[in-house]
């Protein structure tokens, strides 16, 4: 198990009986149930922060790259529907 930190939170009395309502609902010490609540928000924060690199190099990829027509795409996607195989459609310079 991986050495802890001994932390002191000063908790306003209502959230602290929230937490242990809720706690209890779930089965769990208050101590469980706020370990687990702080890590699952830091795996949060961790994913948004990764969400938001892999949406800004995606961009930046389609800004060098282009971008598909709504219109071709749509086309496209009706000509496969009726079982022709149609030419992908071109990539198109994306203007911001």
């Amino acid at each position: 198990m991986p050495p802890t930190i001994a932390t002191s939170l000063k908790l306003p009395a209502e959230l602290k009986a929230a937490i242990d309502e809720d706690a209890r609902k779930q089965g769990l010490s208050s101590h469980a149930y706020m370990v687990r609540t702080l890590a699952d928000a830091s795996e949060r924060a961790r994913l948004r922060e990764q969400f938001t690199q892999d949406a800004l190099a995606a961009e930046q990829d389609m800004l060098a790259r282009g971008g598909y027509d709504l219109a071709d795409v749509k086309a496209y996607f009706e000509a496969r529907a009726r079982g022709e195989r149609p030419e992908r459609p071109p990539l198109r310079p994306v203007v911001r």
